[in-house]
């Protein structure tokens, strides 16, 4: 039995059969009762696939990330996946890296699904305000909000001053930050905030080096770094301080005790390397995007309306270790 056999046995539009299966309150409670009568009848039991399509809808959702490589976006990915399967609906991921017409990709992807996340510097807002004015449910990932549009991000600025506050309590001077302010707006928010943290406490801003985010960047930024006289070095995400370590090992420099070196993310490899670093939800990140567009998706359904567009901001916490010494105190 289908759908189509439910509504001619209750005299209703197939719509108002998926509306009373879901227990919409368009449904009055006598055609509700119809409805699952009728279901009842007829042996019916709900297909996702079919009821999405005769609803209109895809039942999927998609993610548009800038790359897939690391374990950053895995995590994010993951937990995006997760929370989507348990509200019933299928993941489409598209990674904008190296595309020339990434723009052109993901307006095409936001046509096949039914809501769209959009993480980073993937698409400039003009693209963002095209789809959003199709009216496909959007959340923003770790990028600055657009009007109207739900935006998730997690603790940068704040954390990062907090880390500067630790280097400094352990004499710290010679800091330089690895990593690209320009890349993201998560890098470029933990560039701000180690500079308003050095600053706070009478010192510089810190050296810059832009790079790449993998191991074998920040080996490489390290290996230039080993002549220099730099005493701590803070790098925008993990991977990149797993690098730094090893240029410092082929350069006869202990960590801590020749420099001091820190990550961002809390990936399992920073504990078992002993790293000081920030830890942030990755995998809360991307379900809570999932949930959100799950339910901007329901509120469209159900009818006209421009629902207060959400802004939350994830706290990250400074993860202490031994890459850094000793607490000051100890």
């Amino acid at each position: 039995m289908t759908i189509y056999e439910v509504a001619r046995r209750a005299g209703v539009s197939i719509a108002t059969v998926s509306r009373a299966l879901r227990d919409s309150d368009l449904v009055t409670p006598a055609t509700r009762e119809r409805v699952r009568r009728a279901v009842e009848e007829l042996h019916y039991t709900p297909n996702r696939l079919a009821r999405s399509l005769a609803e209109g809808r895809h039942a999927a959702n998609g993610i548009v990330f800038p790359d897939l490589t690391g374990p950053y976006y895995a995590e994010v990915v993951l937990g995006y996946e997760e929370a989507a399967s348990e509200l019933g609906r299928s993941v489409l991921i598209l990674a904008t890296h190296g595309r020339r017409d990434a723009a052109a990709a993901v307006v095409e992807l936001a046509g096949r699904v039914d809501g769209l996340a959009v993480m980073g510097n993937t698409v400039d807002d003009a693209v963002v305000r095209t789809i959003a004015a199709t009216g496909t449910p959007l959340v923003l990932l770790a990028r600055p909000p657009v009007a109207g549009i739900d935006t998730i991000r997690t603790r940068n600025e704040r954390t990062a001053a907090e880390l500067a506050a630790h280097l400094a309590a352990h004499g710290h001077r010679r800091i330089v930050f690895v990593g690209d302010p320009a890349a993201s707006p998560d890098m470029a928010g933990r560039h701000a905030g180690l500079v308003r943290g050095l600053r706070a406490h009478g010192l510089p801003a810190p050296g810059c080096v832009p790079c790449a985010y993998d191991i074998e960047a920040g080996e490489r930024a390290g290996a230039e770094l080993m002549g220099q006289s730099t005493d701590a070095i803070v790098c925008a995400n993990d991977e990149l301080a797993l690098g730094v370590h090893l240029a410092a090992q082929a350069a006869g420099r202990a960590v801590p005790d020749d420099l001091a070196v820190t990550g961002w993310d809390d990936m399992l490899a920073a504990r078992f390397a002993g790293l000081t670093t920030v830890r942030q939800p990755m995998r809360a990140l991307g379900a809570t995007a999932a949930r959100w567009l799950h339910r901007r998706i329901a509120e469209r359904n159900v009818g006209p309306g421009r629902a207060v567009a959400r802004r939350r901001v994830l706290p990250t916490q400074l993860v202490v270790r031994r890459s850094c010494g000793p607490h000051p105190l100890e």
